[in-house]
């Protein structure tokens, strides 16, 4: 640790190995040999879980839940927790119930806040046009939420226009849009469908901090669910990858910039596991940090034509220790019954220790899914 002057005071700066900081990583987001055992209290320390329906092998918060909780976690526990409001949605995340009102502060903001970008005029400029359908949305909920959104008329006087899903969709953008406003949320699913009520019936009934405050609490919480973070990034959707202030400041040797570091994880002992890794995981979300880190090239290849992907459809990230070693190519085949492994990509040569490591939880994965393994 080295101080520096800074603003006429001195500032304390942690000085890190790359394998310290990729320990640090790996424990904040619950991935070191210490397990939990408990749904909530994990996502509470994780803050979050992605929801995202592709299931070539399972949807991205069962598999984030797995490979937390290993074969204790079942995908029904999620959707209890959710029924329970322990958890609620909040856009595409299942976050504690007790942080919406971090993300009030914020909705409470975008209201009052007048639009200045041109996508914020458009959509301030739509919305005033569909006023009477919002007040129409409102007033339905109130008299017989939750409702799907397919039991709510289109009453809008200006559609929608978009090149994506969302064209004409004007009930379900509007929808969307009054839930990042703070109006109405998302109170549960039917199938996999969103019920939507009034906000006020949905979040708990608590003082909504000041914007700054509620910011300040999600970049600590942020941080202590990454363990090591940049003070600023590249605005990304659902979840930012930066965490302002929060932490302590910190150097990594051999990566440029200064880091943000909870300190609560500086000394901490660390031991190590393998681990089969959602796509969407926040270990490897912040693809810059995860090659500054981890020195792991790693993309989502869904979205690319079969011909140029490199690692699969949907490949899971292997961890190994303290390590991103390779990717696992594979897809569940429920009509056949097997997990179909295509192939194991090795990042670096695997020992026989980490094939051994890795081949237990590609069976372990096929257990917790009750499928058998299918090996090339």
């Amino acid at each position: 640790m080295r101080r520096n002057h800074f603003g006429g005071r001195l500032m304390k700066v942690h000085i890190l190995s790359r394998a310290d900081a990729r320990c640090i990583a790996i424990r904040a987001q619950l991935l070191h040999g210490e397990r939990p055992t408990e749904l909530t209290a994990m996502v509470r320390h994780l803050t979050l879980l992605q929801l995202d329906p592709t299931a070539a092998i399972a949807p991205a918060a069962d598999l984030v839940s797995w490979s937390r909780l290993g074969a204790a976690y079942a995908p029904e526990h999620l959707v209890q927790v959710l029924q329970e409001r322990q958890l609620v949605e909040i856009g595409a995340t299942s976050r504690p119930v007790e942080d919406a009102v971090l993300f009030r502060a914020e909705m409470a903001e975008m209201r009052d806040r007048p639009p200045t970008a041109d996508w914020e005029k458009r959509l301030h400029g739509w919305l005033e046009a569909n006023d009477a359908c919002r007040r129409d949305i409102l007033s339905r909920l109130e008299a017989g939420g939750p409702l799907l959104s397919r039991d709510i008329p289109d009453t809008c006087a200006l559609p929608w226009k978009s090149t994506g899903w969302t064209n004409d969709q004007n009930v379900i953008r509007l929808l969307g849009t009054m839930a990042d406003l703070g109006e109405v949320a998302i109170a549960g699913r039917q199938g996999r469908n969103r019920l939507w009520d009034l906000a006020d019936r949905v979040y708990p009934d608590a003082p909504v901090p000041d914007p700054e405050e509620a910011l300040r609490e999600r970049n600590e919480r942020r941080l202590r669910a990454l363990g090591i973070a940049r003070t600023k990034s590249t605005k990304v959707p659902i979840e930012p990858y930066d965490v302002g202030g929060a932490g302590e400041a910190a150097v990594v040797e051999g990566v440029k910039g200064e880091w943000r570091v909870d300190p609560m994880y500086l000394g901490q002992p660390f031991e190590g596991r393998a681990a089969l890794l959602s796509p969407f995981d926040r270990l490897i979300h912040d693809r810059k940090r995860t090659m500054e880190l981890f020195d792991f090239e790693f993309g989502i290849e869904m979205y690319k034509p079969a011909a140029k992907r490199r690692w699969g459809y949907f490949a899971l990230p292997i961890l190994f220790h303290d390590r991103l070693v390779g990717k696992l190519d594979a897809s569940a085949d429920r009509k056949e019954g097997v997990l179909r492994v295509n192939a194991v990509h090795e990042d670096e040569a695997f020992t026989r220790k980490m094939t051994a490591a890795v081949d237990a939880e590609v069976d372990a994965l096929a257990e917790w899914l009750d499928l058998e393994v299918e090996r090339p």
